[in-house]
């Protein structure tokens, strides 16, 4: 099937007022220009291969297992826990819309009921899909975006689980502290499960948080660019870690006044969503007309995941002056198209690939699984605003290099010092 073909195939799925509830279903149609439609049908159909099977206790069973040509050997079932854990931390706030008797309402409520059923296999040694949180260090990773998902949603995913899985959730975490953390990314997805264990009330590890923190602020590099470590990379680890997690993490010890070693939780949520809007500033201007951006650096299979800071801020009505709604959400529609619409991102089964835009496993790293690629849900978070909300509504936009590139009047880009 041609790229054409299949997002044609996408735009004769199912209509708004038609949605599929089954297992099976299409994305819905892009022809009416509905784009909150398109999204939901695509995250639909890249979730529900993995919650279906999970739900069953059949993921490992059926799950179409790749990896990266240059795999490093590690034990390949931490791709399942990968692959739950990065889809469910991304889907989290739409699954926590409120029912409605929508078509979108009724397969939000049934791949919710398949999430927290996921959930208790997750924690449960007598289940199939018992999850790889006892062997390596790649399960500090992936709990983090577990958990992740657990705060971006505690009413739907965490508040109805039962005491036995909860309790095991508790104790699979609070285990993971006999990891430890590289000083680079993996500072925050420690600090990130002990930001959770804080907002449920459990015991938390203050040092681990506040490490994390203070270590990302130094390695701050000016005008919204973060590195990972001491060296810098140009890359999108910002996008997929850095602001994402830290702003998270931020909002958790400000609002439970958590110590912080001289200085206020309230002060740096307030510079880190500053800086986050700055480099969304970046992330805008780096859409060309037809939705492509640069291929550059380390796991760039994560694919549309590159584009979670844009997401996230829409989905918390954090977006800068400077990035009105209809603007952030036509640039987001022409990225996904311009990366989803080829069907070798998906297997004969439904699960994600390894790739960019396509079928593409060379392009994968030594820590590349396809479980890893569920990362991609992280630009679905502005999903998590109701259809109502003006970031759909609103009219549609030309974002910055559309403006560009057609003649048209456009803002100038200047560095900040923030």
């Amino acid at each position: 099937m041609q790229r054409r073909d299949f997002i044609g195939s996408l735009v004769a799925g199912a209509s708004v007022a038609g949605w599929s509830t089954s297992s099976a279903a299409a994305a819905p149609s892009a022809a009416a220009g509905n784009d909150r439609a398109w999204m939901a049908g695509l995250l639909q159909k890249m979730a529900d291969p993995v919650l279906s099977n999970m739900a069953r206790g059949e993921l490992r069973k059926n799950f179409a297992l790749e990896v990266s040509p240059t795999w490093d050997k590690r034990d390949t079932r931490v791709a399942y826990l990968e692959c739950f854990g990065r889809l469910i931390a991304g889907m989290a706030p739409w699954l926590a819309l409120p029912d409605d008797a929508t078509s979108e309402g009724k397969v939000r409520a049934r791949l919710r009921q398949q999430a927290l059923q996921s959930y208790v296999h997750a924690v449960d040694p007598d289940s199939p899909d018992y999850l790889a949180w006892r062997g390596h260090g790649q399960a500090l990773v992936d709990s983090a975006y577990f958990t992740n998902a657990l705060m971006r949603a505690p009413k739907a995913l965490w508040e109805p689980l039962d005491a036995t899985t909860k309790k095991r959730i508790v104790a699979e975490i609070k285990g993971l502290r006999r990891i430890e953390p590289p000083y680079i990314n993996w500072l925050l997805f420690a600090a990130m499960n002990e930001a959770w264990l804080l907002s449920i009330g459990e015991e938390s590890d203050p040092l681990r948080t506040n490490i994390a923190i203070r270590k990302v602020n130094e390695w701050y590099v000016g005008d919204g660019w973060i590195k990972d470590g001491e060296s810098f990379h140009f890359d999108y680890y910002s996008s997929f870690v850095m602001y994402p997690m830290l702003l998270e993490i931020l909002d958790v010890l400000e609002r439970h006044d958590a110590p912080f070693w001289n200085g206020k939780p309230a002060e740096l949520r307030a510079q880190a969503l500053q800086r986050t809007q700055r480099y969304c500033e970046h992330l805008e201007r780096f859409i060309s007309p037809q939705g492509t951006f640069p291929p550059i650096g380390r796991s760039l299979t994560y694919r549309s995941a590159a584009f979670q800071p844009l997401a996230l801020l829409a989905w918390r009505k954090q977006l800068p002056k400077s990035l009105p709604e209809g603007q952030v959400r036509a640039a987001l529609q022409a990225v996904h198209k311009a990366l989803w619409t080829d069907p070798g991102n998906f297997t004969r089964d439904g699960y994600l690939t390894i790739g960019f835009a396509g079928h593409q496993p060379e392009l994968g790293d030594w820590y590349s699984n396809n479980g890893s690629m569920y990362i991609a849900s992280a630009s679905f978070l502005a999903l998590g605003l109701p259809a109502d909300d003006a970031y759909w509504t609103s009219p549609a936009q030309d974002w910055t290099q559309k403006k560009a590139f057609a003649g048209h009047k456009f803002p100038k880009d200047y560095p900040v010092n923030y």
